[in-house]
């Protein structure tokens, strides 16, 4: 998958990552960099792409 691909994301996570750079937009930073930290917050709060099945969850070590 190429840098930048978004197609091993879910609907829910694109929609999330919309949502945050309009946000970051009305705040005044620049179009590129909005995006970027939008889908930085996605990859941190959902750790990245798609992820299905059992055994999934985040279990403390």
């Amino acid at each position: 998958m190429p840098r930048g691909d978004k197609s091993a994301y879910t609907n829910k996570q694109k929609r999330k990552a919309e949502h945050i750079e309009e946000s970051y937009e009305k705040r005044g930073v620049s179009e590129k960099e909005a995006e970027r930290r939008a889908w930085a917050t996605v990859n941190k709060e959902d750790g990245g792409g798609k992820k299905s099945g059992s055994g999934r969850k985040n279990h403390p070590k």
